[in-house]
């Protein structure tokens, strides 16, 4: 026992910097690996993503628990969070709010009765076109604008989906790759409190498809927008 405490007085500093880390990760600010293409061209299979935590709630470390009430998720976000529907951490696109009306007609998003405008975009690099060849558009409905990648062999099932009244305290959201997305059109409604955090910027990407060399390019890229997702 004596030896034991002897070392936890040694290495004090080394448990409260450690403590403080695990505290500052779970609740303000965090980064997340994206193994997969669900968010692509926006989100590479391989980048590192900035999480900030601190977002929309200050909440108790460790917990969903709200401390605080910052702001809630705006149309076009991309947020983090923990789905009980789909039992693991999820990054996706909000599209729908409470009270919005939201549909799709082969892959045309209407938003509250508006159909989002569509115009061509070329991307590189992207981990899912060395198999299934995808097509880019910028898709702009309201405020909201950002790329999106679809299938040229391999169209989803989900590509026709409502019209759904998104309900109060829920949220719709669908992947940027829009043919290969485990998304609301599959899952349904994604509670607040599930939602953990939002992403602006890309922290550190490494390339899967040539030996997982970082992207320069990538490092602290901004995720918004409809910048290029090249390599």
């Amino acid at each position: 026992m004596r030896q034991v405490l002897s070392f936890l007085s040694r290495n004090k500093g080394f448990f409260v910097f450690m403590l403080g880390m695990l505290l500052f990760r779970s609740a303000l600010a965090d980064w997340n690996d994206v193994p997969t293409g669900s968010m692509q061209p926006t989100i590479q299979v391989g980048d590192r993503i900035l999480v900030d935590k601190a977002a929309y709630d200050l909440r108790v470390p460790f917990t969903h628990l709200s401390l605080i009430h910052l702001a809630d998720p705006q149309r076009g976000d991309i947020v983090v969070l923990d789905s009980h529907a789909a039992d693991e951490k999820l990054v996706k696109r909000v599209v729908g709010v409470p009270g919005d009306i939201i549909a799709m007609r082969n892959n045309v998003l209407y938003v509250n009765g508006n159909a989002a405008r569509y115009s061509p975009a070329t991307v590189t690099g992207i981990h899912d076109d060395l198999e299934d060849p995808g097509r880019y558009e910028v898709e702009r409905v309201g405020d909201m604008q950002h790329l999106i990648r679809l299938s040229l062999y391999r169209p989803s099932e989900a590509r026709d989906f409502g019209p759904v009244t998104v309900p109060a305290g829920q949220y719709l959201l669908l992947g940027d790759n829009r043919d290969n997305s485990m998304d609301s059109r599959y899952l349904g409604f994604f509670p607040r409190n599930e939602i953990v955090g939002r992403s602006r910027y890309v922290a550190l990407s490494l390339d899967p498809d040539h030996y997982y060399l970082p992207r320069a390019r990538r490092l602290g890229a901004r995720l918004d927008g409809t910048a290029a997702a090249a390599r």
